[in-house]
């Protein structure tokens, strides 16, 4: 049903970008430069980097589009036999959705809430003029099938909202496969979700674009994911491609410094590491160094990076990094960073104990007799699949849902359900951050009006004291005092995160609640984050609850882990028992759908 111009040869790119340019209009600077990239049928190719590296420019820009206020600029995109660049903008429609198709981050922005499942999936058909109206009929309960989704006509009435997350994500996958396209842009396709639908989604996508020899550019920072489904990888920085090759070659063997530096950045499911961050951020349009753009952030700098623009050097077969000591750099060993498990026989001093705790949401009865402690400088990790109960748990020990029943034992004091008719001296001892600093931070607001407000409320401190003590909780979360005079709006997601560490550390609590905090982070910026956690865990002998879906970060992370399935707590127990010797089928599948870069440790 494919309104494709030529017919691709299996052996042939069925989508090629070269020296691909892309540029802001009033400023007249490049967002993305000579960027190739080769899609090939059946191939998936992931294209990572940090926030701001021009990823979803770049795939976005195979569908020919550029962002308000951008354009592109320079370099051809042949797209299905199509010269996207020197067809007129209505050609250029006609093929997307058809030649290529594409699936944002958020699935849900693809589908009309007001509109039937089936309605939706007819539309794009008949917009195009695809088929009969029977075959476009059996076209749709057709691939419903092959995305795991029922063809029934009870699902094809059901509503968007009326669908689990992954289901929506699914029906976007069946939407943009069902006219059978040729090349196909993922831009963040599974961000957020829990690690089984995750895996679902993902098995689903290879399935498809191998049958139906579909190339496919996944756009991701989850370097992790890509390990799981890529063939090649390219790694993008600051508007460049900067290494690419075979998928394997690149995890095994990265030959640029930035490439290594995500690496260390990423959690191993079945052994603790130190993680570490990036310092520094991505240089925006405009403001990237000359010579090599990695060079003020790189370990491996010398004077020559910062006057040298690198050109490829080859680090194996299809392999290549732009990088001019590429061949200097020490062998690759992730295993260096490897640190001990958490010693099984240490002396735990409790400071937070939970004993048979039911939680109602209104008549539901969603969490069932859950019980835990948590030691003095211990991070104990509540996991499961979205649904499970954790962020409840985490809310209910913070007295901000006050819909339970049960015991939460503060340091020998039993705590009531609601933080508002706790004491100040309990509400300050227990400190919540939130998953999106978006939204946890007040705009309106400089940093140092947020982070006085606790220090007064609390009566740590007053006046300069308070301002002195905003400017060392600052530096004690790696960002400098000149940050006190910013909104939040100047901030990265990042740092905006730090903001919100700082905020809740201005209490001095015992404990810290923290609710999905990197999950919508870089890898790289994960990786600080937890370092960072980690710090402050042993310099202030803080205890934590670290709520997550990332498995593989448990590991890194915590001490213990809580796994809970349906508001129940099905295993528990130190992290490296329950991740290497898991006893339930819950956990066990929960940690074979986990992606992993065990293989690199080969």
């Amino acid at each position: 049903m494919s309104t494709a111009a030529q017919p691709i040869e299996p052996d042939e790119a069925v989508c090629t970008a070269s020296d691909l340019r892309v540029s802001l209009r009033a400023r007249g600077v490049d967002v993305v430069d000579g960027v190739d990239l080769v899609l090939r049928p059946g191939k998936i190719v992931g294209l990572v980097g940090e926030s701001g590296s021009g990823k979803t420019t770049s795939g976005t820009a195979l569908l020919g589009y550029a962002r308000t206020g951008a354009a592109i600029t320079g370099g051809q995109i042949i797209v299905a036999g199509h010269d996207v660049r020197s067809m007129s903008p209505g050609q250029v429609r006609r093929i997307r959705g058809i030649d290529i198709g594409y699936v944002p981050q958020d699935p849900s922005s693809a589908l009309n809430p007001a509109i039937r499942i089936g309605a939706q999936l007819r539309e794009l058909l008949d917009l195009h003029n695809v088929g009969t109206p029977a075959e476009r009929a059996d076209a749709i309960r057709t691939i419903l099938p092959e995305v795991g989704l029922p063809n029934t006509d009870e699902f094809l009435r059901r509503y968007p909202h009326q669908l689990s997350g992954g289901q929506v994500q699914r029906v976007a996958l069946a939407m943009v496969f069902l006219p059978r396209p040729k090349v196909l842009v993922l831009d963040e396709p599974t961000t957020g979700l829990d690690v089984t639908t995750q895996s679902m989604v993902l098995e689903t996508l290879d399935r498809l674009c191998e049958r139906f020899a579909v190339a496919a550019l996944y756009v991701t920072h989850d370097l992790a994911v890509v390990a799981t489904i890529a063939d090649r990888v390219a790694v993008m920085y600051a508007g460049q491609l900067i290494e690419i090759g075979p998928a394997a070659e690149i995890f095994n063997r990265p030959g640029h410094p930035y490439t290594r530096a995500l690496l260390n950045a990423i959690p191993h499911l079945h052994r603790s590491f130190a993680l570490t961050g990036i310092p520094g951020r991505t240089p925006a349009p405009g403001a990237r160094p000359s010579g090599c753009r990695f060079h003020d952030r790189c370990a491996f700098a010398i004077a020559e990076c910062a006057a040298t623009e690198p050109d490829y050097a080859d680090v194996g077969p299809q392999h290549h990094a732009r990088c001019i000591r590429t061949g200097e750099l020490p062998a690759w060993d992730p295993r260096a960073r490897a640190v001990a498990d958490t010693d099984p026989q240490r002396e735990r001093d409790l400071v937070l104990t939970v004993q048979d705790l039911n939680v109602y949401y209104g008549p539901a009865h969603v969490v069932h007799d859950v019980g835990f402690d948590l030691a003095r400088r211990e991070i104990v990790a509540l996991v499961g699949e979205s649904g499970s109960g954790k962020t409840t748990i985490s809310r209910c020990v913070a007295g901000l849902h006050d819909q339970w029943d049960g015991e939460v034992d503060l340091g020998g004091e039993e705590l009531v359900r609601s933080a508002r008719r706790r004491t100040p001296e309990q509400r300050k001892r227990i400190q919540y951050i939130f998953q999106n600093p978006y939204g946890s931070l007040n705009p309106r607001r400089t940093v140092e009006q947020i982070l006085l407000r606790p220090l007064e409320l609390f009566g740590v401190a007053h006046g300069r004291a308070a301002r002195e003590r905003a400017a060392q909780l600052l530096d004690a979360v790696q960002l400098g005092e000149g940050a006190l005079s910013l909104r939040t709006n100047r901030l990265s997601g990042g740092e905006r995160q730090r903001v919100a560490i700082a905020r809740a550390l201005a209490a001095e609590p015992d404990i810290l609640v923290c609710d999905e905090i990197t999950s919508a982070l870089d890898v790289s910026i994960q990786g600080s984050i937890t370092e960072l956690l980690n710090r402050i865990k042993n310099e202030r002998s803080i205890s934590m609850l670290f709520v997550t879906h990332d498995l593989a970060l448990v590991r890194s992370i915590a001490d213990r882990v809580l796994v809970l399935q349906h508001g129940r707590l099905v295993e528990g127990g130190l992290a490296a028992d329950v991740l290497d010797r898991p006893e339930q089928t819950y956990t066990q599948d929960l940690l074979a759908h986990t992606p992993t870069l065990e293989h690199t440790l080969e």
